[in-house]
């Protein structure tokens, strides 16, 4: 039996959501994964949207420095911080109105993941759009 947030049908509809991602970490460090990740999303028609402290452009989108920044409504939250500091961005994904949180790999926080899903948000734990998309991606 897979973890509720490894569910293969909300995988699915969670990488089928909108077409706007907020990247919560991304910065212009090509040799992290969050840099990679967002290029991938990109490169398969979603708009990515850089958030951190910096609010740096990345590949060629405007950062923000919070969630709550972002002037235009967020599809799915893509959270690449540490377990311990991601729940805080599930709770502000509710509060911006989005319709999913996406943790990457190794980021675990189960007590956010009941908040947001009470919430009626779709939470994705513990994966990774890039490695899911060929399984579970939009065809």
């Amino acid at each position: 039996m897979t973890e509720p947030w490894g569910d293969p049908d909300k995988i699915r509809r969670v990488l089928a959501t909108g077409g706007t991602w907020a990247v919560v970490g991304l910065a212009d460090h090509p040799h992290r994964a969050a840099h990679g990740v967002a290029k991938f999303l990109q490169q398969r028609g979603k708009r990515i949207v850089p958030v951190h402290p910096d609010a740096p452009t990345v590949h060629g989108e405007q950062g923000y420095a919070t969630l709550a920044d972002i002037p235009f409504p967020v599809d799915v939250v893509d959270v690449f911080r540490r377990s311990e500091a991601a729940g805080a961005f599930a709770d502000e994904a509710v509060a911006i109105g989005a319709k999913a949180v996406w943790f990457q790999l190794d980021v675990i926080d189960e007590e956010a993941y009941e908040r947001a899903t009470a919430a009626g948000l779709d939470v994705v734990m513990d994966r990774c759009p890039a490695i899911e998309w060929s399984e579970h991606g939009p065809r």
